[in-house]
């Protein structure tokens, strides 16, 4: 069972998303607690590769609030769980122009927290100006097929 617990939608805003790989995230036991209440914030979090491991960056999860004084920092980089070959092929792709590692959601595979990393491309301004025109030209379009079958 998949439970989603927070998505990125900056990121699909921001980037066109190319590819997208499941994660698993290395927590520490307040952290998890505090993810299944949803004190997580993706906003400005993305991913990078550190000798051959993948580290998740700024992404906020907030201090359990029952924990002790040793909670971790909020803020700190946590490592994402990928097979060898995915970093490799990851690794191929960001050192292309362009190219960058964006955390899109995390959610909960049966009791496990696992992270949806995509290999995205960045958008120009005139790409998310289209994709918003677009966006609501569709909006019109059944708003007047709607329309037209009411009456």
């Amino acid at each position: 069972m998949i439970k989603t617990i927070v998505q990125n939608k900056k990121a699909y805003h921001d980037y066109f998303i190319e590819d997208t790989f499941e994660a698993g995230i290395a927590l520490c036991g307040s952290e998890v607690k505090s993810v299944r209440l949803n004190n997580v914030n993706l906003k400005d979090s993305y991913a990078v590769i550190k000798n051959g491991e993948v580290f998740l960056v700024g992404a906020h999860i907030s201090p359990y609030e029952k924990g002790s004084h040793f909670n971790p920092d909020s803020k700190r980089m946590r490592r994402l769980l990928l097979h060898k070959a995915e970093i490799l092929k990851l690794k191929q792709k960001v050192q292309e122009k362009g190219y960058t590692l964006v955390v899109t959601r995390l959610y909960f595979k049966d009791a496990l927290v696992k992270a949806e990393v995509a290999l995205a491309k960045g958008k120009e301004g005139q790409d998310k100006r289209r994709q918003i025109k677009e966006r609501e030209e569709k909006r019109n379009i059944q708003r007047i097929i709607k329309e037209t079958n009411y009456r």
